[in-house]
Order: structure tokens, then C-alpha cells, then sequence
């Protein structure tokens, strides 16, 4: 994988509620408690079919101490960057980005017990890690991604697989899976990772920070 060519742009001619991700265009008011209203204005929603996602520490103990699973992705939206012009300038492209594993919820799940259910089916799908339900942890209340745009919220999660072998993931058949590779990370790997920009990805470093505060 060196690249992203793009086949068509049909941003023009695409509906707003269609495809992977839904826009929701809205002329909204501000309702006040006298009863008064602010002036009408614009607002998008960013929404899609599978509203909320979840996401997996998987972390082992190693001889170096504790070690964590991350995941190189293919990140279209990081990608085409490199069309735009940052503030400041970026030392790389970012066709890839290095996170723990990830997943979304499918519309039936329902419940905490769905959420462990669902990290055990991400570790399995993206990391080849066989994990019940039951050995999924919380790592504290979900957040939200960019709640000024993106309704989605994230589940953060953990499980402790030591001395488990990771088999080849089966994925999900996706193109956006092509080049994926897995990695262990020492913890002061991942953090130095994490303080020099290498990895720049939130759920990554908030779970790893709720982690240690609630280190076994």
C-alpha cells in the first residue's frame, strides 16, 4: 500500500442521507427558558446507520513489563490531508494510523453485556484473539469523538490476553483492512509513541490513561 487514488468524487451529485456516513442538514433556534429564541442557523449532524463504536486495550505481561496490541488502519479522511493546508506543518502522511483495535456496534446490540460481546468479536476479527465476553473490562463511561459534528460515541474496554498466541485475523473482507499489521508495544513504547506524535489517536491514549489510573 502506497497510496489512495480516487476513482470518482460524486460529493455534487450524492445524497446527504446515503452512504456510509449520513449529513443532516439542519436550520435550528435556540429555545430559552423565558420562551424567547435565538436567531435561526445552520447546523450538520454527522451521523450514521451503527450509531456508537467500541474499542479494545488488549495488553499482556511480558518480560519487559506490561505490553499493549495496536494496529496499523487504513485512514482514508487522514489521508487526504495531505490536499489541505494544516496550521502547522506535518512531518508525514498519514495513509495509515497506528490505534488500538476497534469496532463498531451493530444496531441490535443493546446492554454492557453487548459491548464486552462486541470487543471480543473485534479482538478476534482484527487481532486474531480468541477472548470471552466475560474477560472484557469498562474502562469508564463512553465519549464522544467531536460532539460538535459526529453524534457517535466510543466504548472503551479492556482484556488481558497473556500468553495467548494471536492467529491470523480473519477481518472483514473490506479493502479498507488491506495492509493492516499488528504490533506489541512496551508501555513506555506506547507512551513515547503517543507524546512524539508517532501514534495521534484519542481512544488510544484515553484508554491507556484510564488504564493505569485502574492498573491491575
Amino acid at each position: 500500500m502506497t497510496a489512495l487514488e480516487i476513482v470518482e468524487d460524486f460529493s455534487s451529485t450524492a445524497r446527504c442521507d446515503e452512504g456510509f456516513l449520513q449529513v443532516r442538514r439542519l436550520r435550528v433556534r435556540n429555545r430559552r427558558a423565558d420562551g424567547s429564541h435565538s436567531p435561526v442557523y445552520r447546523v450538520d449532524v454527522v451521523d450514521r446507520p451503527k450509531l456508537d463504536a467500541v474499542a479494545v486495550l488488549v495488553w499482556r505481561r511480558g518480560d519487559a513489563g506490561l505490553e499493549f496490541l495496536t494496529r496499523q488502519n487504513l485512514r482514508p479522511a487522514a489521508w487526504f490531508r495531505r490536499e489541505k493546508s494544516p496550521v502547522l506543518p506535518e512531518s508525514r502522511e498519514w495513509l495509515f494510523c497506528e490505534e488500538i483495535v476497534a469496532g463498531l456496534l451493530e444496531p441490535g446490540d443493546s446492554g454492557e453485556e453487548a459491548i464486552r460481546a462486541r470487543a471480543a468479536e473485534e479482538a478476534w476479527e482484527e487481532a486474531g484473539l480468541r477472548v470471552e465476553a466475560d474477560e472484557v473490562q469498562h474502562l469508564g463511561p463512553p465519549f464522544f469523538v467531536a460532539p460538535g459534528i459526529i453524534s457517535e460515541k466510543i466504548y472503551l474496554t479492556h482484556v488481558e490476553v497473556t500468553g495467548r498466541v494471536l492467529a491470523p485475523p480473519p477481518g472483514d473482507g473490506s479493502p479498507l483492512e488491506e495492509g493492516g499489521t499488528l504490533r506489541w508495544r512496551t508501555l513506555e513504547s506506547l507512551q513515547a509513541a503517543l507524546e512524539t506524535g508517532a501514534i495521534q489517536d484519542a481512544k488510544t491514549e484515553l484508554a491507556l490513561t484510564r488504564f493505569l489510573a485502574r492498573r491491575p
